[in-house]
């Protein structure tokens, strides 16, 4: 904490920049609720149904790998599980893993894509029930090139890519109760992982959509 009159560090002026990004965006989305269901559900045309599969490829890197979704029981070296419940809430809430990797969540998911700056975890962790892998990394720890590695090896869809305060290890993978902590951008079993647990059949609401909800701070595509 900054000495009485002292001008903040950059970490905190960071942090209070994120925090305050963070509250426009919760404020947008309240204001937005009733516009997005009706959007969302209300009146589709050919022409929106074209548009949705256009946005549905979301594209991490000018050429994503191929993975097949679900698994086939893949043993991986440092995975860890959990047995965490499903339940949408509109409160914040206190995950027992950092990052969450399942838990109680907020009523709308996280468009997937690639984020810039940290999201919301009752989010992120709804995009997770529907099949999506959430892979967070330590943005002090990852240069350019690391994160531009990290980024080639991810599908194109069902995947989060953001910021993490805090992470217990540079890059971790996290699915709906399924984690894996990494060192380095280039570990093969981070395609490992993904392949096994990317899309899978065992999440509570396997083959929902990974997009047409809410975007966070930061995203770029």
């Amino acid at each position: 904490m900054s000495a009485p009159g002292s001008k903040p560090t950059i970490k905190q002026q960071r942090a209070a920049e994120r925090e305050r990004k963070l509250e426009e965006f919760r404020k947008r989305e309240s204001r937005m609720k009733r516009n997005r269901l009706i959007a969302i559900w209300g009146s589709v045309g050919a022409g929106v149904v074209i548009v949705g599969l256009v946005a549905a490829s979301i594209v991490l890197a000018p050429r994503s790998p191929s993975y097949t979704a679900g698994g086939e029981g893949a043993e991986i070296e440092g995975v860890a599980t959990f047995e965490n419940s499903s339940a949408h809430v509109e409160t914040p809430v206190d995950y027992e893993q950092t990052p969450p990797a399942g838990g109680e969540h907020h009523p709308y998911w996280l468009n997937c894509g690639v984020y810039e700056e940290p999201v919301p975890n009752e989010y992120a962790v709804h995009s997770q029930e529907h099949g999506a892998i959430w892979v967070t990394y330590d943005a002090d720890a990852l240069t350019d090139d690391e994160l531009s590695t990290l980024r080639s090896v991810l599908p194109s869809t069902y995947v989060i890519l953001s910021p993490f305060d805090g992470l217990p290890a540079p890059i971790v993978l996290s699915g709906w109760n399924v984690q894996l902590e990494v060192d380095e951008a280039d570990d093969p079993r981070i395609a490992e992982f993904v392949e096994e647990y990317w899309q899978s059949s065992d999440v509570p609401e396997p083959g929902a959509s990974c997009t047409g909800a809410i975007d966070a701070p930061g995203k770029v595509s």
